[in-house]
């Protein structure tokens, strides 16, 4: 063993290096609470400790017409004046009324003026005037506070949407509003204060079935491990239940079409074709006719023949698969470890994972404050500059351009840290893409050096390493750091470019540009294929490496030209693996799920008084069904590993040796006999 790819394992680790340092940039520049605190107009966080808004935790916008949607308004700046307020307006009112009625009913002032700009109690001032400096919103509607922000309080009435049920309401500048028009503005919002009050609700389920859950998670596991022991013994019995059972559903589907196409004969009309009838909406028509049932019939007679041609001429290669496939479950028999692998996976991504969403979060709040002029006035040429409120005062713009603002309008900056944010950004999906791929490579190359070890061990179990699990991962991690990172290195590029071209996809969804749209699909395509190719090849040339010790390069193409000359074989191995470790997965998910059902509707008597009150008995139900086929698709990812590590030997084995004393094979006996070999051919010591 040596060190491969060692410039791909230097540039991995000095990358590494670097996400570390980008992290720590943005942790010092970062600041979260802009994400959980809404900043009014002056760039100040509402509900902030030891500042005036500490008791003004909501944010409340003047004209929240303004705002196109929810998104605007959480994400970005909505192009109004923003106030911390303490409460949201539970009333409707407009400041002409209350400036109208002050003085005989002050109470109304005082409730309207504490949704002003702090300070301001100046009721005589003209509305134009109010509304050209912005000091108090032209109307208050009843809103109720969510995400820290006051939305409008929407509700149904008869199938007709109301505020506070009212179906129009005035807009302060002399104008009746239908309430639909706040639509717009906050769409979406009640579906999700109703997903909020679903989720306590779901909350408190899991709060009071954790343990069940974790029991019928339990039982998914043992499942799983009972079903990998017992493939040993009926692989093969599964795989030709199912293959007769499909050529008997066919051949009823033969006899069936048959009987139709009899019973059919004579009936006026049924002697038609499909071209004298033309296009039919209703496709019960072309029941009614001999030509479509005989149709059916010979499709399902080409099918069966195929399936039978398939049986006798791949039967030797359907024995050498299920061969392996006990091969493969004995092998996890002798190393048991392995099955516990995909826990050290799960929390290597899981870490990946934490890092990059915690790195994207400060990244994307450690912009400072940028204040821009806000003008009334559509001609005046300070608008959408930027400005410093601190002397905005001082400065001509307010002659110039009356009632102008200098107001908070998002988070950025003009440094150079600032400018590229959105290439860090970039980066930090990019090498988190690279980390979590790599985390992939070095589980797969893991097992495929523990199972190699198994394999290559000609008296089983005697001469099989000890630990050759932990062993395994010793020799990935000391010399095979390069290869693996070169491998996920390559492979991250490819899904950057589908993230890319998805995200192009979403932003030119509305576009009318057929040759664009139909563009973007071809390479959305093309890139897909690719990655599917490319994780195949990746798999195979880390078994390759765990086997051999080579380089990435050397051994996808050992790896590719070795399977390319066996490609039957991998299509029928991967076939029958595939199916047998589908039927696993459903038959674990499916039998916990039906346990776990009878269990939270009380079906089962001895345990009925035990089941905890749930608001949703689904919420528990679907949590084990898919916890289970996730237990079991664990389990079986590391059998399918297994057995693509065995296959692999298998393939080298027969090329590198002949059976002979000087080259003497090393598969099993089960495997001997089905290639025609009387015995094992003993080794030389």
């Amino acid at each position: 063993r040596h060190c491969t790819d060692i410039i791909c394992c230097v540039i991995f680790i000095v990358v590494i290096l670097g996400y570390i340092a980008l992290g720590v940039v943005a942790w010092v520049h970062g600041d979260p609470r802009k994400v959980i605190y809404p900043t009014d107009s002056y760039g100040q966080f509402c509900g902030q400790r030891d500042t005036l808004n500490e008791n003004k935790t909501i944010l409340f916008y003047f004209n929240i017409l303004k705002c196109a949607s929810p998104v605007v308004l959480i994400n970005l700046q909505c192009p109004t004046t923003q106030l911390c307020v303490s409460k949201c307006p539970d009333r409707f009112a407009t400041y002409i009324d209350v400036q109208a009625s002050y003085r005989y009913r002050p109470d109304q002032w005082n409730y309207f003026r504490q949704f002003c700009k702090p300070g301001f109690n100046n009721p005589r001032k003209s509305i134009a005037q109010v509304l050209r400096d912005e000091d108090c919103p032209s109307m208050i509607i009843p809103s109720r506070p969510f995400l820290k922000r006051c939305f409008p309080d929407f509700s149904t009435k008869n199938g007709v949407l109301t505020v506070a049920n009212q179906t129009t309401f005035k807009d302060g500048r002399g104008k009746t509003r239908n309430v639909t028009d706040l639509r717009e503005a906050a769409n979406g919002i009640n579906n999700v204060l109703d997903a909020r009050s679903v989720g306590m609700k779901i909350f408190e389920d899991y709060a009071i079935s954790w343990y069940w859950i974790l029991i019928g998670l339990f039982i998914a596991m043992m499942l799983s491990l009972l079903f990998l022991v017992l493939l040993r013994f009926t692989a093969g019995v599964l795989f030709w239940i199912f293959i007769f059972g499909v050529i008997g559903i066919i051949g009823y589907g033969i006899w069936h079409c048959y009987w139709e196409y009899d019973h059919l004969k004579g009936i006026p009309g049924s002697d038609l074709t499909v071209y004298d009838i033309g296009f039919q909406t209703d496709f019960k028509v072309y029941l009614q006719l001999r030509q479509t049932w005989l149709a059916f019939m010979i499709i399902l007679c080409g099918v069966e023949v195929i399936i039978i041609l398939m049986l006798i001429f791949l039967r030797n290669r359907i024995r050498i698969a299920i061969a392996l496939l006990k091969e493969g479950s004995r092998a996890i028999g002798y190393i048991m470890s392995t099955l516990f692998y995909p826990i050290v996976t799960f929390l290597l991504i899981a870490i990946c994972i934490s890092y990059w969403a915690v790195t994207a979060v400060f990244l994307a709040t450690s912009g400072e404050p940028v204040y821009k002029v806000m003008a009334n006035q559509t001609l005046c040429k300070y608008a959408n500059l930027t400005c410093d409120p601190e002397t905005f005062n001082t400065t001509n713009v307010t002659k110039l351009c009356p009632g102008a603002q200098c107001t908070f309008a998002f988070y950025g900056g003009e440094s150079l840290y600032h400018k590229y944010i959105f290439i860090f950004q970039i980066a930090n999906a990019f090498v988190f893409l690279w980390l979590v791929n790599f985390a992939i490579a070095l589980g797969q190359c893991t097992l495929a050096g523990a199972f190699a070890s198994y394999y290559w061990a000609y008296r089983k179990p005697a001469d099989i390493p000890l630990w050759p699990l932990f062993s395994s991962f010793g020799r990935a991690i000391r010399y095979h750091t390069g290869s693996l990172a070169f491998g996920a290195l390559i492979l991250a590029i490819v899904q950057l470019i589908r993230v890319i071209l998805e995200y192009l996809d979403h932003k030119l969804k509305g576009t009318q540009n057929s040759f664009t749209r139909f563009l973007l699909c071809c390479l959305k395509c093309c890139f897909w294929c690719l990655e599917k190719f490319l994780k195949f090849i990746n798999r195979n040339a880390y078994i390759m490496i765990a086997i051999y010790g080579k380089n990435f390069c050397t051994s996808a193409k050992e790896a590719f030209f070795l399977l390319m000359r066996n490609v039957v074989r991998v299509a029928v191995l991967d076939k029958v693996t595939d199916f047998l470790l589908f039927l696993g997965k459903i038959l674990v998910a499916g039998g916990v799920g039906v346990l776990a059902f009878f269990f939270f509707t009380q079906r089962i008597p001895v345990f009925a008084q035990e089941v905890p009150m749930l608001n949703y008995y689904w919420v528990p139900l679907l949590t084990v069904i898919i916890g289970s086929y996730l237990v079991a698709h664990g389990f079986f990812s590391v059998y399918a590993m297994c057995v693509d590590t065995l296959f692999l030997c298998f393939c080298e084995d027969l090329e590198r040796n002949d059976g002979s004393t000087a080259k003497p094979y090393f598969m099993s006996a089960s495997l001997h006999r089905i290639l025609g070999k009387k015995k094992l051919s003993p080794k030389k010591a």
